[in-house]
């Protein structure tokens, strides 16, 4: 009977899940999206039930499947810097708050200007910025607005966690998905968490991401191990083959992630150095918006998502720059107020030049951070390797590939976080050798996009505007937020 193992990441549209052996053969997926919730400027919600209901369906389906053979694990990767207030039953007393929500930016930056610099980096190891997603921002915003369910909750979890405390029963988190709230020891910075009373008490214990939390409770799979796993970037990191240092993700999602594995530390503002875990150091940047940009554009228009990338015209000197900051702007920027924008628009400009505009903008907005990754990993990518479901159009990628001017290789299956996640189960419970190997023995390419010399001329000077654009915006946006 043949070993398997299934992968499992709650993504930040959908649950997307895999099932395959141990010589990286797909033998069946799931993917299936849940709603999200904006019932008001900068509330960004879901409901964990949606989380559960589907990763139920996803086992379900594995566990009936003809060729499940022997399931040997079961990983999970996730989205992070969401949010679940529970209970003590786990019950969650109030929508999650999805990484996108704004609502507590303003009690991250009060936490952000009482803590020096110095201090940071002595706790965390890097100068990661304490915004509106940050699990203390979002803490001391629950206890300053919502007092009465701040003193009701017992836990502050992950969506992976939650549902992981749903299927075995056991509690825990992952130091790597708690970026931001451990130290270069992997334990919880206790002088950060010291700053919001009650919140070190309210975070569950850490360990290890290869770590066995428990066994599936119910259903036909019940007793397989449950292999804790990490954040949707870390797990897609080895979902994409990627492991050992000079190596380059470009993970495309809702949101762009760009990563580099170099064992140097340098301080950049906004990038976030990962403490080495498992002989990895990582460096990355999250954008806020990649393919969500050209969702909002599909749903303004009334178009598909895949025929608005078809129908893109090619870029050229007159076509507008786009601005890709609907809600906001993670790295490299982490600038809360900055909003989107289109610039050099005219009266001949249609639908196909807005969808190149938006395509090229979000290009660029994970060229520019990932120039600021390798500054911070002291080093410089020949090859980034690209996965993600955002990275399923060829003529995206080759505007990609303009826009970075440099190779992107493409890697098969666009649930890189999901098949990142099974190859952790497998080295989790013993099945797969390390990580290295692993990754290098289950991932395989599929495409190389190189970029055309024409094209990334042009888009190297629309690059230096196009960062001009958003400098000389920026003062417009910070106002029209002081007036909201």
């Amino acid at each position: 009977m043949a070993r398997t193992l299934i992968g499992i990441d709650i993504g930040t549209t959908s649950v997307k899940a895999v099932m395959i052996d141990l010589a990286g053969r797909r033998l069946a997926g799931f993917a299936a999206p849940y709603p999200t919730r904006r019932p008001g400027p900068g509330r960004v919600e879901q409901d964990p039930a949606d989380w559960l209901a589907l990763v139920t369906a996803a086992l379900t389906g594995f566990a009936a499947h003809a060729d499940r053979g022997q399931v040997q694990a079961v990983g999970f990767a996730g989205q992070v810097n969401t949010h679940v207030f529970a209970d003590a039953g786990h019950a969650p007393l109030c929508p999650a708050l999805v990484w996108q929500d704004q609502r507590a930016a303003a009690a991250g930056a009060a936490l952000e200007a009482g803590i020096a610099a110095a201090d940071k980096l002595a706790w965390l190891g890097a100068a990661i910025p304490l915004d509106a997603s940050h699990a203390l921002s979002r803490m001391a915003w629950m206890a300053a607005h919502h007092p009465d369910l701040w003193q009701r909750t017992v836990q502050l979890m992950a969506p992976k966690d939650w549902v992981i405390a749903r299927l075995t029963g056991v509690v825990l988190a992952d130091p790597v998905a708690s970026i931001g709230l451990v130290g270069p020891d992997l334990r919880y910075a206790a002088p950060l968490l010291a700053r919001v009373p009650g919140a070190a008490a309210r975070l569950a214990a850490l360990a290890d991401p290869l770590s066995v939390a428990g066994p599936l409770l119910q259903g036909a799979l019940a007793g397989t191990p449950v292999v804790l796993g990490t954040m949707d970037a870390w797990a897609s990191l080895f979902g994409v083959g990627v492991a050992r240092p000079g190596q380059a993700m470009y993970l495309s999602g809702t949101s762009e992630v760009l990563a580099m594995v170099s064992p140097r530390r340098i301080a950049v503002p906004g990038v976030i150095t990962f403490p080495d875990w498992a002989g990895i150091t990582l460096h990355a940047g999250p954008t806020q918006a990649g393919g969500g940009s050209l969702d909002w554009l599909a749903r303004l228009t009334g178009r598909g998502v895949a025929e608005l990338c078809d129908l893109a015209a090619p870029v050229g000197p007159a076509t507008p720059l786009f601005l890709p900051h609907l809600e906001g702007e993670r790295a490299p920027v982490w600038d809360a107020a900055a909003r989107a924008v289109f610039a050099g628009l005219s009266g001949a400009t249609g639908v196909a030049d807005m969808a190149a505009s938006v395509m090229e903008g979000v290009a660029f907005s994970a060229r520019w951070a990932f120039e600021a990754v390798e500054a911070a990993g002291g080093a410089r990518a020949d090859e980034i390797r690209l996965g993600g479901g955002g990275a399923t159009s060829d003529r995206w990628c080759q505007t990609r590939a303009d826009g970075f001017g440099r190779p992107l290789l493409r890697m098969q299956g666009g649930d890189a976080g999901a098949v990142g996640a099974a190859v952790m189960a497998g080295v989790g419970c013993g099945a797969l050798p390390g990580l290295e190997v692993a990754a290098a023995q289950l991932v395989l390419p599929d495409r190389l996009f190189l970029p055309d010399p024409t094209a990334a001329r042009l888009a190297e000077a629309r690059f230096q505007v196009w960062q001009d654009l958003y400098r000389q915006v920026r003062p417009v946006h910070a106002a029209l937020a002081g007036l909201a």
